[in-house]
């Protein structure tokens, strides 16, 4: 088994910036890919950004060029930078660990809450 466990959550102010966190732990695999999805209330979860153990990124059109993804493998760890954001990045964001051959081998985080308001 594998355990997320997801920081960095928060009320921020439009424009602001926010630093999320994500600590794997447990039976970690490799390869994998690491990503962060997001929920708002009334719509499905959607991804938001995911590297893969190699660090190659991909992004949704709505967050690309102002949320960064990275991770530290050798922390079992992967970040999300978020700036500028907007009142509609408010959303319960999960960290998710996967890996790219086993579908079973898929896990997420409780989640954080991030709500940009004024």
């Amino acid at each position: 088994q594998v355990q997320l466990v997801e920081s960095g959550g928060g009320l921020v102010q439009p424009g602001g910036s926010l630093r999320l966190s994500c600590v794997a732990s447990g039976s970690i695999f490799s390869p994998d890919v690491m990503g962060w999805y997001r929920q708002a209330p009334g719509k499905q979860r959607e991804l938001v950004a995911a590297i893969t153990s190699g660090s190659n990124a991909n992004y949704v059109d709505s967050v690309r060029g102002r949320f960064a993804i990275s991770r530290d493998n050798a922390k079992n760890t992967v970040y999300l930078q978020m700036n500028s954001l907007k009142p509609e990045d408010t959303a319960v964001y999960y960290c998710n660990l996967r890996s790219p051959f086993r579908i079973s081998d898929n896990y997420w985080g409780q989640g954080t809450q991030v709500t940009v308001s004024s």
